[in-house]
């Protein structure tokens, strides 16, 4: 349309139809990113308008061109972000990208911005949605500043102010999500208070969100939502369903959605890190080299691309190249958790204690909601024999996620450690029920993974100390059905037919094992001891005369043995 017809159909004033005209041209250039030619026009547009709306106009093109300076002169010059929504974010955001987060910080919490914020606030019921956007926006910039300066309970309060103002801001509930600002109880407390209505609306937006709520608090049966049928294929609820296959240690389905999703969708944001943690468990070293390396290549920006290259350093056991690529990792992005979790692991891999705890330190100072740092922290305390400390750091992980299997695998450690063999039965029990009743989508048992074979080897080491020989013995067997080739267990197994004299079946398990581990002085110790067991009950001499004394083997079979212990788990 040219300016004249435009003039024409408006029957407006010269002027008033050079404003709208210029309007339009500087959001087509906008649309377009020609923001050179938008700026020109954007200028152009102030100087024959007043209104507060062309002034943002024109600060949202200098914020865009990376004019910073001129874009914080151009509105607090003119006092407005204390009279406009608009405004004010434009200001704040430009003083966030010119790095004073201070003053960005001071001008949301001046009197004149917090009274503005909160005459909005109270005007939601109108159906202005983009005054409902902008102020959800500001909720959000100053949560994200908040979470820069640490200071991460207000940051999840603002972020959640975001989200009350205006539901559909999902940057702010990634946030919180992401960032784990929230335990599982509180996030779903706040969807909760999110969609009090029960429309068909309120009832799809709070599914989409509830399938990226924590995954890892307690192993759960992943049913795909009927509500979401329709998003069956989509990317991201693809790739929720895969971290809900994770947690449950079902790595070769999980790892079968994250590999179709990155064919479907080459460096999918979402799915990268899960998919570096399932070629780690997974020991697809190939694989994850070449993603790590198509990472830096492209987006060598991205924490996430140096945190693969880490995680590939960590699994072939380069740990000193694994630490300088997730240091760089934490570098570019402070909130990481997951490279600060694998930043420790590298440290405890090689027994340095103190480093690896630093590290689950800093971890659990930024993913408050999250029981994992805790759990690695109290896992390193038990390893150096603190076991009060330990339990201390057991019990508050499992006050965040009181089903999370893991975590009662570690206090049965624990108690097991402590000689309280009832209590340590409690916990092995208790996590080996809660992993049982996992399903898969068809309502079949899933079984145990590979993972759980220490959970049964230790609950049959519990069982043995308490002198119920046949259950300890069972307990063994199936660990042995999951993992055939652990010398651990045959040494366990031929221990317990030892104490049930079961000598011969004895021999052949303490056999295999030397078998598979040809230096383990426990199973050759109590070889020799069952061997000389079984010569002493053999009589070489059916016929000797009884008033003959004869020489008599040693008949104690006891020795020190190191099944006193048990063992621990450690998962990214």
């Amino acid at each position: 349309m040219t300016e004249t017809e435009l003039q024409e159909e408006l029957k407006l004033p010269e002027k008033g139809s050079k404003v709208i005209f210029f309007r339009g041209l500087v959001d087509s250039f906008l649309e377009r990113e020609q923001y050179a030619s938008a700026l020109f026009w954007a200028d152009k547009l102030v100087t024959l308008s007043t209104e507060m709306d062309d002034i943002y106009l024109l600060g949202r093109t200098l914020i865009l061109s990376k004019h910073y300076h001129r874009a914080e002169h151009l509105i607090t010059s003119r006092k407005l972000q204390s009279k406009h929504l608009g405004c004010c974010f434009l200001a704040v955001k430009a003083y966030q990208y010119l790095g004073n987060e201070a003053a960005a910080l001071e001008l949301l919490e001046s009197p004149e911005t917090e009274k503005m914020m909160e005459e909005e606030t109270k005007l939601l019921i109108s159906e202005d949605y983009r005054r409902k956007s902008l102020l959800s926006s500001l909720y959000c910039l100053k949560g994200s500043i908040l979470e820069n300066i640490e200071n991460r309970e207000l940051a999840a309060q603002s972020f959640k102010n975001a989200l009350h103002v205006d539901v559909y801001c999902y940057e702010a509930l990634q946030a919180l999500i992401e960032h784990q600002m929230l335990n599982a109880q509180e996030e779903k407390n706040l969807l909760n208070s999110l969609f009090s209505e029960e429309n068909s609306e309120a009832r799809l937006i709070k599914c989409l969100y509830s399938m990226n709520l924590k995954k890892y608090d307690c192993p759960e049966t992943p049913v795909f939502p009927s509500e979401l049928k329709m998003f069956e294929n989509n990317s991201d609820v693809r790739v929720s369903m895969a971290e809900r296959l994770y947690y449950n240690c079902e790595h070769i389905a999980a790892y079968n959605i994250t590999s179709q999703v990155l064919r479907d969708e080459p460096l999918h944001t979402k799915c990268i890190p899960l998919h570096v943690a399932l070629l780690v468990d997974m020991k697809k070293t190939n694989q994850l080299f070449r993603l790590a390396h198509s990472l830096v290549d492209q987006y060598p920006e991205w924490s996430v691309a140096w945190y693969a290259v880490g995680c590939y350093y960590y699994n072939v056991g380069k740990q000193d190249n694994a630490r300088k690529y997730l240091s760089k990792a934490t570098q570019l992005d402070r909130m990481f958790g997951p490279a600060w979790l694998a930043y420790g692991h590298s440290f405890a891999l090689e027994n340095e204690h103190d480093q690896a705890m630093a590290a689950y330190f800093k971890a659990c100072q930024l993913m408050h909601g999250c029981h994992l740092p805790l759990l690695y922290i109290g896992l390193e305390y038990s390893l150096t024999n603190n076991q009060n400390l330990a339990e201390k750091f057991f019990n508050q992980a499992l006050s965040i996620a009181p089903n999370d299997p893991f975590v009662l695998h570690e206090l049965g450690v624990t108690a097991f450690t402590n000689q309280d063999y009832d209590t340590a039965e409690k916990y092995f029990t208790t996590a080996l029920l809660k992993i049982k009743q996992v399903k898969d989508q068809n309502g079949v048992s899933t079984g145990l993974a590979d993972k759980w074979e220490s959970l049964l080897n230790n609950l049959g080491h519990t069982l043995r100390k308490q002198g119920r020989y046949e259950e300890s013995l069972s307990y063994h067997q199936q660990a042995l059905v999951l993992s055939p080739l652990n010398p651990s267990t045959y040494s366990a197994i031929g221990y317990v037919q030892t104490l049930i004299k079961d000598l011969t079946s004895a021999v052949e398990s303490f056999h295999r094992a030397l078998g598979l581990r040809k230096d383990d002085t426990f199973s050759t110790s109590m070889l020799n001891e069952v061997v000389e067991r079984l010569m002493s009950e053999v009589d070489p001499f059916p016929d000797y005369p009884e008033d003959i004394p004869r020489f008599e083997c040693r008949a104690d079979y006891r020795v020190q043995t190191p099944l006193d212990t048990v063992e621990t788990t450690r998962y990214l």
